[in-house]
């Protein structure tokens, strides 16, 4: 009997080639595009779940407190001086460590060297992560200063083998470092994630400033894991006035939060998670189910449309004796093979599409369909796209009695299937004209905070780590750059122009209330020329000058900082800067250094010879870009010839600040555009059935003198009527959706009635194109054939 009802399925697929090629087509697209943006929604949820301890292991966060006593933010940087004081203070401790952002640290062994992603950290971050050592062990591997940690990648890159324990390793052509331990690469989707890790006892001996305590100082993350049998709630209110009991000045608490949930829920807005990248993992497996359902709705629309056609078979099996469940069986048997058709396309295009999806989000998603757990999902995922696909009409169709099904040959197809249909075309097109909307909404959002101004003059700037020998002699390089006449300008500073990373508390200034201590302003430190290199545009006053000696105990304001500040005459103003009185010397436009949908916060700019991390250079106008960039490199190689010549464009880098939203937008266009497509499908199948349907209606038509014009105006009328009623409903959700999406925004976009008119206009010409081909083919047919037909 399956034999049977396979060669009857296999022959009714094979007949009806046409809908049964934009069922393939459609089913295909949309189960690789449901499981690939499921495969990055589930990538997305598992951050930092990879570990022993994960359901134990917290961050710790600061809410920092206004003059209001209300939470003015909340970071993810703490003071160096927390860990120690709540493994002392917290029974339910049971490991604490520090550790620092990310750094390019140059590696060597022999001749070969090359920079990679590292950090520092406690010994006591291998307990918080039981990564998988492949040589040395966890217990011993960061005790002493002088020791590194590598991934097994770099320890391949660097030796050309694993098996490296005890070898030295040159680091940042400063100190040599025996290896003790090699760990398997940690997982891409960790937020601690590193190729190299040094303990942070050489983090004190290469550097003074981390050894002093402060609590005030916040530059280094907390990782804790606490007993499974801590109550995370009783511990954050004993953390209460925890700072303040050793600091009086600080306004702030600690409290810890999950590690696994920061990456999703990292927004916090009054000490409490509102979200994060949980939005977008939303969206997307909203979008991956959209996708799928249309395809779905077009398998139904069509088997239903085709009713008429199977009538006579259900007819003929119904008068034989065959009973509902059998013909249930067969037309279930039929979505199978079609389903499964569908999803060996699907795998392919999922393995084609695979490499760019990981290259455009950086991301590192695999299939392993020899993992037992993955072959059962996507046995799951095929029987459930096939019930979602074929239980209405396979069910539809077995209900017809013997005289019903031969009476469907000379009837229509009944006002129930009509309508269902018409319901089923305008969910569709809902759903694509809502995903139309969004996308015009994130592309001009995009282009919002892309266009705004940043406050300083991007073009032909350029910087460079200051690193290695270029600490001693940064003077000589100045000189040399400016003399190649490669570049115009040059400074030096505590980091670079396009990213926050350095804040203060705790400024004074005459007439300041005692609420203004807890202002926060951002701060860089500089030397001189820094107006002058980055073209940052001065409102009053001037740069430092090396002619001004005065000038070393000098700051430059920000509008907003003087503002914020209520300076009447800002120049000259004396300002209390940790601890010691300086003067006014410049105003400046306010700049954008972080979030670029953020309004800019105050900021303070310091003179403060010594503190350094990057050198920026503006080239010259009148020479090419890689000419000046040569002459730079070249420079380079003499002055510091143990570390490779890496010079990074501005324009770059703040291209790499709107990275997510521009991934974003380029999912919603494409999967967007997936969407409309496969809607289109079904339309386009839709109106060639309803074409063929009504041939003789037609030849009638013409016989009695309607036009080519009348005929695809009668025909393609029904279908607009749909598409015109999905615009209708779809606009409210999509304005609600488009709304709560850029609330996420300081800086937005406006949502104007000429986003839904350009969706309106765009969706009705793409429908009208779709069905124009199949309405004009019918229109022009010749009557006679037309009349002919049965």
């Amino acid at each position: 009997m399956f034999k049977l009802n396979f060669k009857i399925a296999l022959r009714n697929i094979w007949k009806n080639s046409l809908s049964s090629f934009i069922n393939v087509a459609g089913l295909s697209a949309g189960m690789a595009s449901c499981l690939l943006l499921l495969m990055y929604a589930h990538y997305e949820w598992k951050h930092d779940q990879q570990f022993e301890q994960a359901d134990h292991t917290y961050q710790a966060m600061v809410n920092l407190y206004d003059s209001n006593g209300e939470i003015a933010r909340t970071i993810g940087l703490t003071a160096n001086v927390l860990a120690a004081n709540l493994k002392e203070s917290f029974p339910e401790v049971m490991e604490v460590s520090r550790t620092t952002n990310l750094y390019d640290r140059l590696i060597a062994h022999e001749n070969h060297s090359f920079k990679v992603k590292s950090r520092y950290a406690d010994p006591s971050f291998l307990k918080v992560f039981n990564f998988d050592f492949i040589y040395g062990q966890a217990a011993q591997a960061l005790a002493a200063p002088n020791t590194i940690v590598l991934t097994e990648t770099t320890a391949q890159r660097l030796f050309g083998t694993t098996d490296v324990l005890n070898r030295a390793v040159t680091f940042e052509n400063q100190v040599s470092l025996k290896v003790t331990g090699v760990i398997k690469d940690p997982p891409a989707n960790i937020t601690y994630g590193f190729e190299a890790i040094a303990p942070w006892a050489l983090f004190e001996n290469l550097n003074d400033w981390p050894t002093r305590p402060n609590w005030g100082n916040k530059d280094f993350f907390t990782l804790i894991t606490l007993n499974p049998h801590a109550n995370i709630n009783g511990l954050n209110e004993k953390l209460k006035g925890f700072v303040a009991k050793h600091d009086a000045l600080t306004r702030e608490d600690v409290f810890l939060y999950p590690l696994h949930k920061l990456h999703l829920y990292g927004d916090f807005i009054n000490g409490t998670a509102v979200g994060g990248q949980i939005q977008q993992v939303r969206l997307f497996v909203g979008l991956s189910f959209g996708i799928l359902l249309i395809a779905c709705i077009n398998f139904i629309n069509l088997a239903t449309a085709h009713a008429k056609k199977r009538a006579r078979e259900v007819g003929v099996k119904k008068a034989i004796g065959a009973s509902r469940r059998s013909l249930i069986y067969q037309f279930l048997l039929e979505s199978f093979l079609l389903t499964a058709i569908s999803t060996i396309l699907a795998i392919a295009f999922i393995e084609l599409t695979l490499p760019w999806f990981n290259n455009l989000l950086d991301i590192n998603m695999t299939i392993d369909y020899f993992d037992p757990v993955n072959a059962l999902v996507l046995l799951a995922f095929l029987l459930f796209t096939s019930a979602l696909a074929g239980f209405y009409p396979a069910f539809y169709l077995s209900k017809f009695s013997a005289m019903q099904a031969f009476r469907q040959q000379h009837q229509s197809g009944g006002f129930h299937c009509f309508s269902l249909r018409q319901v089923m075309v305008v969910v569709q097109f809902s759903f694509a004209v809502m995903l139309i909307a969004v996308t015009i909404t994130i592309y001009k959002q995009l282009n919002t905070i892309k266009n705004r101004p940043l406050g300083y003059e991007t073009n032909a700037l350029v910087e460079i780590p200051h690193e290695g020998l270029l600490y001693l002699k940064y003077d000589l390089l100045k000189a040399r750059l400016l003399n190649s006449m490669a570049v115009t300008a040059v400074t030096q500073s505590s980091t670079t122009i396009t990213n926050k990373d350095s804040s203060i508390r705790g400024l004074e200034w005459e007439g300041m209330s005692e609420s203004g201590k807890l202002v926060d302003f951002d701060q860089i430190y500089t030397t001189y020329d820094f107006v002058k290199t980055t073209g940052i545009k001065l409102l009053a006053g001037r740069d430092f000058s090396e002619k001004i000696a005065s000038d070393t105990a000098a700051l430059l304001l920000s509008e907003k900082a003087v503002k914020v500040m209520n300076l009447r005459q800002p120049l000259g103003a004396q300002i209390v800067y940790q601890g010691e009185k300086r003067h006014v010397a410049g105003v400046f436009d306010d700049i954008v250094w972080g979030d670029r949908s953020k309004f800019s916060a105050p900021m303070v700019i310091a003179y403060a010879n010594g503190i350094s991390d990057v050198i920026t250079m503006r080239l010259h106008p009148e020479k090419s870009v890689a000419e000046s960039t040569d002459a730079i490199k070249e420079i380079l190689r003499e002055l510091n010839p143990n570390f490779p010549a890496e010079i990074r464009f501005i324009d770059r880098l703040n291209e790499i600040k709107l990275k997510n939203e521009s991934n974003l937008a380029t999912l919603a266009q494409l999967f967007g555009g997936l969407a409309i497509l496969i809607s289109c499908c079904g339309l386009y199948g839709l109106s060639a059935h309803s074409a063929t349907q009504r041939t003789k209606e037609i030849g009638v038509r013409k016989v009695l003198g309607a036009s080519v014009t009348e005929l695809m105006q009668l025909l393609s009328f029904s279908f607009l009527r749909l598409v015109c009623i999905a615009i209708v409903v779809s606009f409210p959700l999509a304005y609600y959706l488009m709304n709560k999406w850029l609330s996420g925004f300081e800086i937005q976009t406006t949502i104007s009635a000429s986003i839904f008119l350009l969706t309106a206009v765009f969706t009705l010409l793409l429908s009208l194109l779709t069905v124009s081909w199949q309405t004009y083919r019918a229109a022009v047919a010749n009557p006679v054939n037309a009349l002919k037909y049965e």
